[in-house]
């Protein structure tokens, strides 16, 4: 394959300012929800609202972007990159969430970031709520199962279309919608351990997210026509384990409990199969009048995806959850990352051709790449072979895909600065190409350093052909 990718397609990158930004406390910021998450494999197994001096939390430091957002564009303008998806971090605009008036220190941050990469010829691409809802409407009004959140959602958006609505073309609601199933306290704010039934929560609270992601777009068509709001779902693939009908079906059942979420915000009506998933559930939402019409009269302008992995159904094996996409069984025809995700290019073709089949509209990877160990050498650098050939067969697997028909408009490597990882609050866990001297207590210069993957990414911007000979 020797085709390049199209000239309005986008080459990026993407951080989430929970995992990024650091300065947790400055510019009068309020806490967010991963702000009382600490570092280790069971940061979510137990939900504490107090912060404890014993704890180390990695979004108080994280990478220090805050304070080091223009040479960080800097060095993103030197690899090439087209696009940067980055989070507004509502908790720095609106600190309780439930103000009227935003912070003007928050405001001024992102215009300083939006205008740094307005000026360095890279797109802006926002992330609204990237699992980060303000910690005080989680403790004091439940998350989004509470239907007030559509209003403090509402006027958050308000002030950044505002103040942002004409400099930045593609937006995105919420990051990874559907885990408010999967991860609730991420995607939704939900300490669902207190609910008498889990599953009513989680889709009530999807329910006001529905309704705040189309009254959003509305707003935001309002100050900028030419606007796109995307919806944003975490969608690594799944395979059935063998021919056993049980396998086939109940992949393809497991499957759409994801694709749910992205039926309702792209075709604008809950689903035909949605009536037996919420009697099996024993849910009864609670739906006003006119949210339907709103919901079909707002829907997203394209489909942003995360994908890492993907997985092997198994009729009679329970799955796993994690922040990668759900894991099931191992497959053997596949190779695996040293965090146990096993590494599938052809399944993202796949995955871009299945959810094209289904939508026909925009496609954008919002979330791809490898996290791996990394180790400086003698002479100070750092070789990371395997990220390179995972970005090259990925990108290979896509420019497939968009010859198969599929429209994509643009590719973002997940962390293509070191950032914290959202399911450990890990540094060793790196994905970026740039390197950031922090260790997983916090420990460290924060200086960036430039890895090998650097160059070869701002080699394949530049040629956007012949990635099989890279």
């Amino acid at each position: 394959m020797t085709k390049g990718f199209p000239d309005k397609f986008l080459f990026g990158g993407a951080i989430a300012a929970n995992q990024a930004e650091g300065a947790y406390q400055e510019g009068f910021k309020g806490l967010g929800i991963c702000d009382i998450l600490p570092v280790g494999k069971d940061r979510l197994l137990t939900i504490d609202p107090q912060l404890k001096k014993d704890h180390y939390y990695p979004s108080h430091k994280a990478i220090d972007f805050y304070h080091h957002v223009e040479e960080d564009i800097a060095l993103l303008k030197e690899m090439g990159l087209q696009c940067f998806r980055f989070s507004i971090n509502w908790a720095r605009l609106f600190p309780r969430g439930d103000e009227k008036e935003a912070n003007q220190e928050g405001i001024d941050f992102y215009h300083r970031l939006i205008d740094g990469l307005i000026a360095a010829k890279i797109e802006p691409i926002v992330t609204i709520s990237h699992y980060e809802t303000p910690l005080f409407l989680a403790t004091e009004y439940g998350g989004w199962k509470n239907r007030q959140l559509i209003s403090f959602f509402l006027n958050y958006c308000e002030v950044i279309f505002s103040e942002y609505g004409k400099k930045v073309t593609y937006w995105m609601s919420f990051n990874e919608i559907n885990n408010i199933v999967k991860i609730p306290w991420f995607a939704g704010a939900l300490r669902t351990e207190e609910d008498e039934n889990p599953a009513q929560a989680q889709y009530q609270a999807a329910h006001h997210m529905f309704v705040a992601h189309s009254l959003a777009n509305k707003s935001l068509k309002k100050i900028n026509p030419k606007a796109k709001m995307g919806c944003m779902l975490s969608l690594s693939g799944v395979y059935p384990d063998t021919p056993n009908p049980k396998d086939i079906f109940g992949s393809y059942e497991f499957r759409r409990k994801s694709l749910f979420f992205s039926d309702v915000m792209i075709r604008g009506a809950y689903p035909a199969y949605s009536k037996r998933l919420f009697e099996e559930l024993s849910i009864d939402l609670e739906i006003e009048k006119g949210d339907l019409e709103t919901i079909q009269s707002y829907t997203s302008d394209y489909l942003a995806f995360s994908y890492y992995l993907t997985t092997v159904y198994s009729h009679d094996l329970k799955m796993k959850t994690g922040t990668g996409g759900p894991q099931g069984k191992k497959n053997p025809y596949l190779e695996t990352s040293p965090w146990g995700w096993q590494i599938d290019p052809l399944g993202l073709r796949y995955v871009c051709n299945e959810l094209y089949d289904r939508y026909q509209i925009p496609l954008m990877i919002a979330e791809n790449g490898l996290g791996m160990e990394d180790h400086i050498d003698a002479n100070g650098k750092i070789i990371d072979k395997e990220r390179q050939n995972y970005l090259r067969d990925h990108l290979l697997a896509l420019s497939e895909a968009i010859h198969d028909g599929c429209e994509i408009l643009a590719y973002t490597w997940w962390g293509i600065i070191d950032i914290v990882s959202a399911g450990t609050g890990e540094m060793n866990k790196r994905y970026g190409f740039i390197h950031v001297d922090v260790d997983n207590e916090g420990n460290g210069t924060f200086e960036r350093r430039k890895k090998d993957s650097f160059a070869y990414y701002k080699k394949i911007i530049e040629q956007n052909k012949n990635l099989a000979d890279m």
